[in-house]
């Protein structure tokens, strides 16, 4: 689980920087900042954004489920088999 709350921690926060970066910019191009516009910019740049830059976190999370995974797998064959012997 630690691994999914750091992934989703830096997301937010790579979100909320992207978020803050267009507002500044906006604001300091145009004066006037519609945030509704703003936020789906800053979304539309940090979705590919955290794609390259949590590609570790990322990976690192896909592993931890792949091996909860393997563990469900085993003990349900495991349950399952003992069921047959019966």
């Amino acid at each position: 689980m630690k691994e999914f709350w750091i992934y989703t921690g830096l997301r937010i926060a790579l979100f909320a920087a992207t978020l803050a970066i267009v507002f500044a910019v906006w604001f300091a191009i145009t004066g006037d900042v519609p945030m509704v516009w703003a936020v789906v910019v800053a979304f539309l740049i940090s979705a590919p954004a955290s794609f390259v830059i949590l590609n570790r976190q990322r990976t690192a999370l896909a592993q931890r489920v792949e091996v909860r995974a393997s563990r469900m797998t085993e003990r349900y064959e495991a349950m399952r088999s003992k069921e047959d012997v019966d």
